[in-house]
């Protein structure tokens, strides 16, 4: 098992370092640029203690006024190229970083948006922590090269400078630079593990808080509000837990950074004092080597800072790469369906799920009503007909054509499947009720409000009441005027009368195209040309909604109790 976790460990780390390539190699320019000019002005930071010391030996203590102009006016140039090529290199990386940010949110997006599906079904909150937060952890990593990159030119040109000064010097800070980038590696592998736990906990909260949020009515509704805060209580600290983990680990790791380059500092110091005692380099190279050895405790703790930065972005990556190689939930099927969809559905002994031999025909353009008292049986039928999911026995038809073999892109043109719990998007009702057929839709299921089409919606129609934004997604759906729709509960929050408007409505704008209606509704099961029951995994009895609501007890009891 051990062995095992490894082996996983080391693939997670292949592909997450392919990622953290392909993100920083994809903006090698602007990486590039910035290091070099960041190196610039790390090698400008070097010369001012440099000059400085120069100065004091030629013109200080000389008392040359001309020379003294002449290397204030040396002195000044040094600090304006020092500081555009900081400002200049900030504007490349920080380029880099976004860029790259936003390369790796387009690859995520495009994986979650693939008609495909996911197998994992991973919670929507978990998926934005990814491409949000994880994404710019990868993209900082660019940030992070090009510091650390200039961070070693500073200290090459700190250490050759101050061979100038004095060899031993020189020599103490070249050959000690190396141990210390060693030990700063070992440092940051704790951080990464940390990390990388630390994103998925939070990732995970903040799915269950999505989660719990968009479910608040049903929530309270059930009276379960005591489980639902107990359950996001535990993940929350769980999250909380994992944080001060990472927190606790990047404190070591800074401070054993920081005490590494002090005591290396201290060395130097130390050393640099012993040489000007013994009269071995001048007044104007001992402030020389005091402003280098001050100045390489900058390019140390860049070094240390970029290790971190590195260490959290390879773990933000091995998460981007999961999620980018996420197996598929259906394959894609190169079968095709009818030019012109006639709209015959058949369930072919069809076992998926709650389903167990399922056999179920669906004429063209004829309004089925399909009653389910087991909600994940519903569930089932809508993700089969949407090809979300394949049956694991049988076959889905359409006009003839297995649904499984053909691509889900395909089968969503012309199988519309109108969820439940439908988002609606920011914007006005005429922008997510949109087409051709928009003011029929709208008429068809009653959307009334004060500024019609104009009337803006708050993200996902919280403005809205909850019988307004069902109404508003059904007339989304009937707008699409599909060959095929599908329809679940579109009226659990519609007062009676409004129901039966719009029950007419339904039936008025589906006229001659198949239309699948599973609900319990019995106004909308009253206007159905058909109803059929499903109990038990299969159809267990049909007919109009009078004649079951006469003759079938179990019927009775799923819709009118």
């Amino acid at each position: 098992m051990r062995l095992k976790r490894r082996r996983e460990a080391a693939e997670r780390g292949r592909a997450g370092g392919g990622v953290l390539r392909q993100a920083v190699g994809g903006q090698w320019r602007d990486t590039t640029a910035g290091a070099v000019l960041e190196a610039i002005h790390q090698a400008g930071e070097a010369l001012v203690p440099v000059v400085v010391g120069v100065l004091i030996d030629q013109a200080v203590r000389g008392g040359d006024g001309r020379a003294l102009i002449r290397w204030i006016a040396v002195l000044a140039l040094v600090f304006v190229g020092l500081s555009v090529s900081y400002r200049m290199s900030y504007r490349a990386t920080g380029r880099a970083a976004e860029r790259a940010a936003h390369g790796l949110r387009i690859s995520i997006a495009r994986r979650v948006l693939d008609p495909r599906g996911m197998a994992s079904g991973r919670l929507p909150g978990e998926l934005v922590s990814i491409a949000t937060e994880d994404a710019r952890r990868v993209g900082a990593v660019t940030v992070a090269l090009a510091s650390a990159v200039a961070a070693v030119v500073g200290a090459v040109v700190g250490g050759i400078a101050l061979l100038r000064v004095s060899v031993p010097l020189g020599l103490l800070v070249l050959l000690g630079i190396p141990p210390l980038l060693v030990l700063a590696q070992l440092l940051a592998r704790p951080l990464e593990r940390r990390s990388e736990a630390e994103q998925e906990r939070a990732a995970h909260a903040s799915a269950v808080a999505a989660d719990l949020v968009r479910g608040l009515r049903v929530v309270k509704g059930l009276g379960a509000e005591a489980a639902a805060v107990a359950r996001y209580r535990r993940t929350s600290r769980a999250a909380l837990a994992a944080t001060l983990r990472a927190a606790v680990t990047k404190a070591w790791h800074d401070g054993g950074v920081l005490g590494m380059t002090g005591i290396f500092l201290a060395l130097v110091a130390l050393v640099g004092g012993r040489l000007a005692a013994q009269g071995e380099i001048s007044v104007g190279d001992l402030v020389a080597a005091v402003g280098l050895a001050q100045f390489m405790l900058t390019p140390l703790l860049i070094l240390g800072w970029a290790n971190a930065e590195i260490a959290q972005g390879r773990a933000s990556a091995k998460r981007i790469a999961a999620l980018l190689a996420e197996p598929h939930a259906v394959p894609e099927g190169k079968g095709t369906l009818p030019t012109d969809v006639e709209g015959e559905i058949a369930f072919d002994e069809v076992s998926y799920g709650p389903l167990e031999g399922l056999t179920l025909r669906v004429a063209p353009g004829e309004l089925l009503g399909v009653v389910a008292p087991d909600p994940r049986a519903a569930v089932a039928l809508l993700r089969l007909l949407g090809r979300d999911a394949d049956p694991d026995k049988g076959a889905v038809t359409l006009d003839g054509a297995v649904l499984a073999g053909v691509d889900p892109a395909d089968v969503r043109r012309v199988v519309v499947v109108a969820d439940h719990d439908a988002d609606l998007f920011e914007g006005t009702v005429a922008e997510n009720v949109a087409g051709p057929a928009a003011e029929p839709a709208l008429a068809a299921a009653v959307v009334d409000l004060p500024q019609g089409g104009g009337t803006r919606l708050a993200e996902g129609g919280r403005s809205l009441s909850g019988g307004q934004r069902q109404r508003v997604a059904l007339a989304r759906a009937l707008a699409t005027a599909a060959p095929v729709l599908v329809l679940h509960d579109p009226t659990t929050a519609v007062d009676a009368a409004t129901e039966a408007r719009i029950a007419d409505g339904v039936r008025a704008t589906r006229e001659s195209r198949t239309t699948v209606l599973v609900t319990t509704s019995p106004a909308l099961l009253a206007v159905t040309d058909r109803v059929v029951l499903v109990a038990d995994g299969a159809v267990a009895d049909e007919g109009t909604h009078a004649s079951l609501a006469l003759t079938n007890p179990a019927y009775r009891t799923a819709v009118l109790s």
